[in-house]
């Protein structure tokens, strides 16, 4: 088949122009999603946790333990899950090595732990948390992915978490919704027994 010389350029124009549509519409698609910033990032509602976290500065010693915990494909799925993420600021809290011990091969079992009790199973907003500890007369508790509770107590409009040591994190960025759950970023690690 032999193809003028005429036809070719307006071919070649209208393929680039396609595919300029393409990601054109694609771009103004998210630019249109209501994001909330998260270290320096904006957060995608229709990126799932992981696509979202890895974009952040301030996450990533979180998404470095995600990682060795072999937990990645796990906050890709459908959840819902509800997720408390440290900040670096909030791993750098933990005594000197700590963060170091827990990335170690050896110590993935416990560093599964300690993440997943940052979990709970379901989408949580604020207004859900503060609405299920009104209810519950100021404190509720509620089981995490690891299986032990969390503790939530609203002080004014502020989210306090206290683990089961009796650590206290307070939500420093609120609602930050995903495609399968949301991210309230804390700025303490909370520890289970």
């Amino acid at each position: 088949m032999k193809i003028s010389r005429s036809i070719l350029p307006t071919a070649v124009a209208a393929a680039v122009l396609a595919v300029a549509a393409v990601t054109a519409t694609s771009a103004l698609a998210q630019m249109k999603e209501q994001t909330v910033t998260v270290g320096g990032a904006p957060m995608y509602p229709s990126k799932n946790i992981i696509q979202n976290a890895v974009n952040s500065k301030d996450h990533t010693t979180l998404v470095a333990a995600v990682k060795a915990a072999g937990l990645v494909e796990t906050l890709q799925g459908t959840g819902p899950f509800t997720v408390f993420a440290p900040t670096n600021a909030a791993f750098s809290k933990l005594p000197p090595g700590t963060v170091d011990s827990l990335l170690k091969p050896e110590a993935k079992e416990k560093l599964v732990a300690v993440l997943t009790y940052h979990v709970l199973p379901g989408r949580y907003s604020i207004k859900d948390l503060w609405d299920a500890s009104n209810k519950a007369k100021g404190k509720v508790k509620m089981k995490t992915v690891e299986g032990e509770e969390l503790t939530f107590e609203f002080k004014g409009q502020a989210l306090t978490i206290w683990d089961s040591k009796g650590n206290a994190s307070r939500v420093t960025v609120q609602n930050v919704f995903q495609s399968n759950g949301v991210i309230h970023v804390v700025d303490t690690v909370l520890l289970p027994s």
